[in-house]
């Protein structure tokens, strides 16, 4: 009784047995790509919509503030100073 037990644990499931599925990203080719479009559901297209609106409106400003703004440091400066700081 106790074996039975013991040794079910060790079996497959069902699900193991089934086959593996297809994967989504078999689409190689753009065209494929574009036709699992039409999966997304028509709910999501405004969201969507707004969600590139915000990126697109965001990196916009952000790189527009980068070029007109000429108090902004990319790269530190006066690197004599800062290695003279850590000896100390």
């Amino acid at each position: 009784m106790y074996a039975t037990r013991s040794l079910r644990m060790f079996r497959p499931t069902a699900r193991m047995m089934r086959p593996i599925p297809k994967e989504e990203q078999v689409a190689h080719t753009v065209s494929q790509r574009l036709r699992r479009l039409k999966q997304i559901p028509p709910e999501l297209w405004p969201l969507g919509i707004v969600v590139v609106f915000a990126v697109g409106a965001a990196a916009y400003s952000s790189l527009r503030h980068f070029m007109t703004d000429k108090t902004i440091r990319f790269k530190r400066q006066n690197r004599a100073a800062d290695s003279h700081g850590e000896h100390h």
